[in-house]
């Protein structure tokens, strides 16, 4: 059981995120990144499967130089190799480019799963494993609490809104998970250590057969127009109750359209 775990680097949750005002795109330079937190889970996922299933656990990442840093923390979690697309073409690849490339990225590469987090945290668009599915032909099963791989079928509990359903594919397929699937661990200091000699294999447009007028900003087929920054934070209004602070309240509220 060969299993790709597509994995993405994104600014921390926890930092002030803004856009670069030359281009609009996201400022990744000026904060600090971090693997997209659902990704974490979808590594971890990828390793109890290769533990029950045997194969190799490859991780896939679309990202700048910098991703490396990222790419080694999945490989110091377990994962076997790694390939590392970086170019700097693909600067300002909306999610539609982004699927394209990646799909062109695991069309070089033999799997039976592909794992991913549901959605990432920059974005949260949550569409890129349908936007695979689509492209590789392969069946998409979303939202999975709960991964069961039986020869040449997966099956998964879909998580919703009033329980979970049961979807099953034939192998290969594409997978996304959320965070309830399990409790992915925290990479040991030898787990640290091997993840410098494992592979890792850095490809360019040309290395993965993408065609360069497909990708960018410039032919991005969503871009950002326009933005602004927020406006500082202005004092909050006192409300003093002299018995009659629930109307003030619910005046205030309405007054900013809150209800």
């Amino acid at each position: 059981m060969n299993i790709v775990v597509l994995v993405k680097q994104v600014p921390d949750t926890w930092a002030e995120r803004k856009l670069d005002a030359t281009d609009k795109t996201l400022d990744r330079a000026s904060v600090d990144v971090v693997m997209n937190e659902i990704d974490e889970y979808a590594v971890e996922e990828a390793l109890r499967i290769q533990a029950d299933q045997g194969g190799e656990v490859t991780i896939v990442s679309m990202a700048p130089d910098r991703g490396v840093e990222t790419i080694r923390k999945a490989l110091s979690m377990g994962a076997d190799k790694a390939v590392h697309l970086s170019d700097p073409a693909l600067h300002g690849s909306d999610a539609v480019q982004t699927s394209y490339a990646l799909a062109k990225v695991l069309g070089t590469l033999e799997y039976d799963l592909v794992i991913a987090g549901s959605e990432a945290t920059d974005s949260r668009m949550a569409i890129m494993t349908p936007l695979l599915a689509e492209r590789l032909g392969q069946p998409q099963l979303s939202g999975a609490r709960k991964v069961t791989v039986d020869g040449g079928t997966v099956r998964i509990e879909r998580q919703t809104d009033n329980g979970y359903d049961v979807v099953e594919a034939s192998t290969p397929a594409i997978v996304s998970v959320v965070e309830k699937i399990n409790e992915p661990r925290y990479p040991s200091f030898k787990g640290i250590m091997a993840a410098k000699k494992k592979p890792l294999t850095t490809l360019t447009l040309a290395d993965a057969g993408i065609e360069a007028d497909r990708v960018g900003l410039a032919s991005a087929p969503s871009q950002v127009v326009e933005f602004s920054n927020k406006p500082p934070r202005q004092a909050g209004q006192i409300v003093k109750d002299e018995g009659d602070g629930g109307v003030k309240v619910a005046e205030y509220l309405a007054s900013q359209k809150l209800v």
